[in-house]
């Protein structure tokens, strides 16, 4: 196999980082034992620029080109963004209304009725109530409950997890 780029980024299905090469995990590294290194990313990843910089870091992100595509908001190298999973609040939701009707008026049926509503039971002798009205004498909304418990929604897409490693060692690359 030929020797790869120094900053080359593959994938890799171990769980460690062969020789030459480091996990992308965002771990600061020394800039005087990856000089090479250091010329290519700078602090792009991170780091102070004088002693250490840092590698990218792959650990629950997904890779993404660099630029403005169609339609889309520039993205800069090295930027990243978004979240694993998100709460859904009153405060983020669409306004919207969870309105139940109900009537005041004396059920006419012991069934449901297509289009129809719940009203006053009627039957005090255990035999069938009726409890469903066709058309409300008076509509009243019935008190509305909150639900849910906040747990927070996953936003990935289906995903197969592998490491990213990027070469410490091998070839410099340059800019033709």
């Amino acid at each position: 196999m030929s020797d790869p780029f120094i900053g080359e980024i593959k994938m890799f299905a171990g769980n460690f980082a062969p020789r030459g090469y480091s996990l992308c995990n965002g771990q600061l590294t020394a800039i005087s034992q990856n000089t090479a290194l250091f010329s290519l990313l700078g602090t792009t990843y991170g780091g102070d620029g004088v002693t250490t910089f840092a590698l990218p870091n792959f650990q629950g992100r997904s890779p993404i080109h660099w630029g403005t595509g169609v339609g889309l908001q520039p993205v800069e190298l090295g930027e990243f963004a978004g979240v694993e999973s998100v709460s859904v609040l009153t405060s983020n939701m669409p306004a919207h209304n969870h309105t139940i009707f109900a009537s005041t008026g004396e059920g006419t049926s012991n069934v449901p009725l297509a289009n129809g509503y719940l009203a006053a039971a009627v039957d005090k002798d255990l035999n069938p109530i009726n409890m469903y009205t066709a058309a409300p004498a008076n509509q009243v909304p019935l008190n509305s409950t909150v639900s849910g418990s906040s747990i927070p929604l996953q936003t990935r897409s289906p995903y197969l997890s592998v490491s990213f490693i990027i070469a410490l060692m091998g070839e410099y690359p340059s800019r033709s």
